[in-house]
């Protein structure tokens, strides 16, 4: 075999597996990761919101406000985490939809950011106020979920 063919079919057969390489590593695994570990926080949350409604915890209006500035905090980094390079990779559940429709994506996370922030600015003193708000917030979870997330 000729030395100008040799080193052709070298390349071709390295080719493949750097190439594979190349596609591992354009996947941004950490913001995945970061993301992940804000609807972590986000579940802890409305896991927390929950039992104060259902008064397995007793109902505390500075343990409420925290509970939604949490939530509109988390909001408004999440947004931030979806990078072209984070579309695959880490077990993400982002659906395609967020980068096709990325007018829809910021419209929802912007009405989370307000109805949070309503939620914070009335300011919940006793659990029905709370109930009302945080139901309010909740339903842009689900929402969310089923336009943007893949099971």
């Amino acid at each position: 075999m000729r030395p100008i063919a040799r080193t052709l079919v070298i390349a071709l057969a390295l080719a493949g597996p750097l190439a594979a390489l190349g596609v591992a590593a354009a996947q941004n695994l950490d913001v995945i990761a970061e993301r992940q570990a804000v609807m972590k926080q986000n579940g802890r949350s409305a896991k927390a919101a929950n039992a104060l409604i259902k008064g397995e915890t007793p109902y505390d209006a500075a343990a409420a406000l925290q509970i939604l500035q949490t939530l509109n905090a988390d909001t408004k980094k999440f947004v931030t985490l979806f990078p072209e390079d984070s579309k695959t990779g880490g077990k993400t559940e982002a659906s395609p939809a967020i980068w096709e429709k990325p007018a829809e994506w910021k419209a929802a996370n912007d009405k989370m950011i307000a109805d949070t922030q309503a939620a914070i600015d009335a300011k919940p003193a006793d659990v029905a106020a709370f109930k009302a708000a945080f139901t309010t917030v909740a339903a842009n979870c689900g929402g969310c979920h089923k336009q943007f997330r893949v099971d």
